[in-house]
């Protein structure tokens, strides 16, 4: 296994279209550029994920994800449900701005977003300068990798590198409700 990227050598490798693992409150995972479309097809390929099933957007600060989510389109008390809830483990599906890409999205109207209060995270999308792709790093339909020692050496043979630190801890993937309804549609 390769060393570890600090966060900006990885900062750098995404901003080139690379492709990384990384650490997250859960799980290790998959990132890249979010608006790299070469970049997001070449991760949904590896992970062999269909791109009409979108991805999860990770920020590590709110203000990374302005003008991306369209808050006009919640109520009041939608939109304090999902701000009181970050930074943390809790994944929306927030109506969507048109500078969100479709390669994202996948046929949904909205998006699956995440502010993290991992600090690993923080400090990447620090370094990158904005939100990254968030799926799991694991082929589709494999379990998940909760160490860095679980990585599936087919997933690490394919990215550009790794990210430093652990997971936070957390037991299963983090909930994504829908911002709109309330629902819960991973636990």
């Amino acid at each position: 296994m390769r060393a570890p990227l600090s966060a900006a050598d990885a900062a750098a490798v995404l901003r080139r279209g690379g492709v990384i693992a990384y650490p997250t409150e859960a799980v290790w995972g998959l990132g890249c550029d979010p608006f790299d479309e070469a970049a997001v097809l070449r991760l949904l390929s590896l992970k062999q994920r269909p791109v009409d099933k979108g991805v999860i957007l990770i920020a590590g600060a709110r203000e990374q994800l302005d003008g991306l989510l369209d808050w006009n389109a919640l109520t009041d008390a939608q939109r304090e449900a999902v701000l009181s809830s970050w930074p943390g483990p809790n994944t929306w599906i927030v109506p969507t701005t048109p500078r969100v890409p479709r390669w994202i999205t996948g046929v949904h109207d909205g998006v699956a977003v995440r502010v993290s209060a991992h600090p690993d995270v923080v400090a990447l999308c620090a370094a990158f300068g904005g939100p990254l792709v968030s799926t799991s790093a694991n082929l589709a339909g494999e379990p998940p990798a909760y160490a860095r020692g679980e990585l599936d050496p087919r997933v690490l043979a394919q990215v550009d590198g790794t990210g430093t630190g652990e997971t936070g801890g957390l037991a299963s993937p983090t909930a994504i409700r829908d911002a709109r309804s309330g629902a819960q549609i991973r636990a």
